[in-house]
């Protein structure tokens, strides 16, 4: 249950960034995250990934939050933490081991970013930051060019691109009319 508990932290951490930005009140971690196992899922699908494995590191991805906060970019020159890899092991080392081997696994391979899983993993990330920024814009943020223009440049798979430029070009409530 400690994980649990410590997860449920991820929903009243905002993330940072977008402050930076300009958004008054920006995304928790846990909505960042939650989108992010979505659009996972759906890129692996379209990647020929795993969905579930890559809906799984795109949850779990940025866990260690509870414990180093979400550091924006700017901040990453000045402040050094630990790697996931290791706050992981520590927010896991009360767990049951088959679980906390499932949770440092899963860590583990989104961190090196090795697996095609991962992969998609990471530019789900990505994705999701350049979605939420395409709705930021539309609720009025001029602030966010930058965000979009540098998740857009970090995409890797082809699929994340082409979901990346239907962003760009669609309306983020255009899904309401059928």
């Amino acid at each position: 249950m400690r994980f649990i508990f410590e997860t449920g932290m991820l929903k009243r951490a905002k993330r940072t960034g977008w402050w930076i930005a300009g958004v008054p009140e920006p995304e928790s971690i846990a909505d960042h995250s939650f989108r992010v196992g979505v659009v996972g899922a759906i890129l692996a699908a379209m990647e020929g990934a795993d969905p579930n494995r890559v809906a799984l590191l795109g949850l779990l991805h940025d866990t260690q939050e509870t414990r180093v906060g979400d550091i924006p970019h700017i901040g990453r020159r000045y402040v050094t933490t630990a790697p996931n890899e290791q706050v992981t092991a520590d927010q896991v080392a009360h767990c049951p081991p088959a679980v906390a081997a499932m949770i440092q696994d899963a860590v583990d391979e989104y961190e090196k970013g090795a697996t095609k899983e991962a992969l998609v993993a990471h530019d789900a990330d990505k994705l999701e930051c350049l979605v939420q920024a395409v709705e930021y814009r539309s609720s009025g943020n001029a602030n966010i060019q930058p965000w979009i223009d540098s998740a857009l440049a970090s995409l890797k798979t082809a699929s994340a691109r082409q979901l990346a430029q239907a962003a760009l070009e669609g309306d983020p409530i255009g899904w309401r009319n059928p």
